[in-house]
C-alpha cells in the first residue's frame, strides 16, 4: 500500500488545468470588455488615423466578396466552403448477405476561401485567417447521397472481391454573402490603404455570429462554471488523498504493534541486559527486530513451532468444550466454550 493515491493526484491536477482555464477565460472576459466598440465602420479609418496601436476593436457587419463561391449542393454563394466525400462501402460476410463495411470507408475533404469583408452602409473591412478564430463556425450544411454505379461490370467485379461500393456522402459545410458577423481582433492599415481585421499578438481573436455583449456573458458564465468545477475537483481530491494517507498510517500502526510486544518481550526476557541492547543495536540508533514468536513471545519464530502452538490451543479449547461447566471454571453461570 504505497502513501500516493494516484486518483486523488489526478483529480488536483484537473482542477489545476480548470483552474487556469478558468482564469483565462476570465482574461478574454476582461479583454473583450476593454475592447473598442466600433458602431460604423467609417470610424475605424478616423482610429487608424489617430496612431493607437495596436488597436483591438469589435465591429459587427455583414460578409461581402467581390468573388464568392458558387456552392453546388445548397446552391448558395459562399466566401468559405468546406466539402467533403465519404465512399461507404459493403462486403460479403459467410453467410452471403451483404453488410457495412466501416473499415473500407474512405473520407476525401477539400476546402475553398476568398477574401472577404464586412461591410455596412458606411464602408467595409477585409478579414483575415478567419478559420482560426475562436467561435467560428460555418453555419449552414447540406448533405446528398449519391448512390453506386449498378452496371453488369461492376457487378461482377463486385461479387469476386466480395466488397462493393454503397455510394458516396456528400457534405457541403458554408460560410455564404450576407451572413452577419462580430469579429474581435486587431485593425491595421496596408499600404495602399486598405483596412483589416487580423488575429492580435497578444489577446482573443473571435468571429462569432453572437455580438459582443453575448459573447461576454457567455464567456463569463463559462469562466465562473470553471472556477467551481476546480474547487469541486479540488475538495474531492483532497479528501480522496487524506483518507488515503489516514488508512496507511493506520496500517502501519497495526504493524508495528505486534514488532513492538515483541522488543517488550526480549527486552524482559534479556533482562534488560546492556550488552544484548547494545548487540541489538542497528548503526543508524534503531533496534534490531528479535527472532521472537508474535503470539508466545518466548520461543524463537519458527514455523514449526508456530504450528504446534496453534494446534495446542485449538486442542486445548475443544477439550475444555467438552467438559461441564462446574469443571472448567467453577462457576455454573460460565457458558460452555464451543468453536464454531
Amino acid at each position: 500500500m504505497t502513501m500516493i493515491h494516484w486518483g486523488g493526484v489526478s483529480c488536483c491536477l484537473s482542477a489545476a488545468a480548470l483552474y487556469l482555464l478558468g482564469r483565462r477565460t476570465g482574461r478574454d472576459v476582461e479583454i473583450l470588455k476593454s475592447t473598442t466598440p466600433v458602431n460604423q465602420l467609417k470610424e475605424l479609418a478616423q482610429l487608424l488615423d489617430a496612431g493607437n496601436f495596436p488597436l483591438v476593436i469589435a465591429i459587427s457587419g455583414r460578409i461581402g466578396s467581390e468573388s464568392p463561391i458558387n456552392c453546388e449542393l445548397s446552391g448558395l454563394r459562399g466566401v468559405i466552403v468546406e466539402e467533403m466525400a465519404e465512399q461507404h462501402y459493403v462486403a460479403n460476410n459467410s453467410s452471403g448477405s451483404w453488410i457495412q463495411d466501416s473499415a473500407n470507408t474512405s473520407i476525401l475533404s477539400t476546402r475553398k476561401e476568398v477574401p472577404w469583408y464586412l461591410e455596412d452602409a458606411t464602408g467595409r473591412v477585409h478579414v483575415v485567417e478567419a478559420r482560426g478564430a475562436m467561435d467560428f463556425v460555418l453555419p449552414v450544411e447540406t448533405e446528398a447521397f449519391e448512390g453506386s454505379d449498378e452496371s453488369l461490370g461492376h457487378g461482377t467485379l463486385d461479387y469476386f472481391h466480395g466488397i462493393k461500393m454503397l455510394g458516396v456522402k456528400r457534405i457541403e459545410r458554408v460560410l455564404p454573402i450576407g451572413t452577419s458577423l462580430t469579429v474581435v481582433g486587431e485593425a491595421a492599415k496596408d499600404d495602399d490603404g486598405t483596412i483589416r481585421i487580423q488575429r492580435p499578438y497578444k489577446g482573443p481573436f473571435y468571429v462569432s455570429q453572437q455580438t459582443i455583449d453575448q459573447l461576454t456573458v457567455n464567456l463569463g458564465k463559462w469562466a465562473r462554471w470553471y472556477k467551481c468545477a476546480s474547487m469541486g475537483l479540488t475538495i474531492f481530491g483532497a479528501y480522496v488523498i487524506a483518507k488515503h494517507v489516514i488508512q496507511h498510517l493506520l496500517v502501519r500502526r497495526r504493524r508495528y504493534k505486534p514488532q513492538k510486544r515483541v522488543l517488550a518481550a526480549a527486552a524482559k526476557r534479556s533482562g534488560q541486559d546492556n550488552e544484548g541492547l547494545k548487540a541489538d543495536t542497528l548503526p543508524n540508533g534503531g533496534r534490531r527486530m528479535p527472532d521472537l514468536c508474535v503470539i508466545c513471545l518466548e520461543q524463537e519464530y519458527n514455523a514449526v513451532w508456530a504450528y504446534v502452538l496453534l494446534y495446542n490451543m485449538f486442542f486445548t479449547l475443544n477439550y475444555l468444550s467438552t467438559l461441564p461447566a462446574t469443571d472448567r471454571a467453577g462457576c455454573e453461570n460460565l457458558p460452555s466454550l464451543r468453536l464454531n
